[in-house]
């Protein structure tokens, strides 16, 4: 995580063209084969604190209480991650907000954005196939299967839309100039998207994706 740090520190500071991989690596006091190691390239450096985030957003839905529908379930996990002083402080989502910029400007570290995001989302859709079905196994397929639940095209496209309604709150706050804490923070811009959907089929158990009650 420090060389990710480094890297997005002198992308703010000196500009992405001009920060080389050997600059992260003596700037995070690790030698150019070190960082190699781990990055093919200085945009993929900044992966890590792309993927914390993520990650602590399907953890919060994965810790929220059995007993909640997956709407709730995701609120709750939406005010435990985006909300700040919560999941992350307040001085840390203005590094939020600097690196979601990044992502904007820089086709590269676009991509990295979006792998990280592609990949949160197969996680996501993971941990909403055990919430459907607790104490079974989660395994990759169409039809539930002898070994446990599996992760479902239907569990596959809600996983989506919750996660594009939390991407894309991140990016309209990120965008603007707005604290982010407020109506115009990243955790009411993703609970009014959520709300927006309230009609949607969350369960993702079969059948069609949205419930028109």
């Amino acid at each position: 995580m420090e060389i990710a740090r480094a890297a997005a520190g002198l992308f703010v500071r000196r500009g992405l063209r001009a920060t080389r991989a050997e600059d992260i690596a003596n700037a995070a006091g690790v030698a150019p084969r070190t960082f190699y190691r781990y990055f093919a390239t200085k945009e993929e450096a900044v992966a890590p604190l792309y993927a914390a985030g993520a990650q602590r957003w399907v953890e919060a839905v994965r810790a929220a209480p059995a007993e909640l529908p997956v709407h709730d379930a995701l609120e709750h996990a939406v005010r435990h991650t985006l909300t700040p002083g919560l999941g992350v402080s307040g001085a840390s989502w203005e590094w939020v907000r600097t690196l979601i910029h990044l992502a904007r400007t820089s086709p590269a570290i676009l991509k990295v954005w979006a792998e990280v995001c592609r990949t949160s989302e197969d996680a996501l859709a993971q941990v909403l196939a055990a919430r459907a079905a607790p104490g079974t196994e989660v395994t990759e397929g169409d039809d539930n299967v002898a070994a446990g639940q599996a992760v479902t095209p239907e569990l596959r496209f809600t996983a989506a839309v919750a996660s594009a309604s939390v991407r894309v709150a991140v990016e309209s706050w990120s965008a603007g100039t707005a604290p982010a804490t407020g109506p115009r923070g990243p955790a009411e811009l993703a609970l009014s998207n959520l709300e927006s959907l309230r009609g949607f089929r969350w369960e993702g158990t079969g059948g069609s994706a949205a419930d028109p009650g």
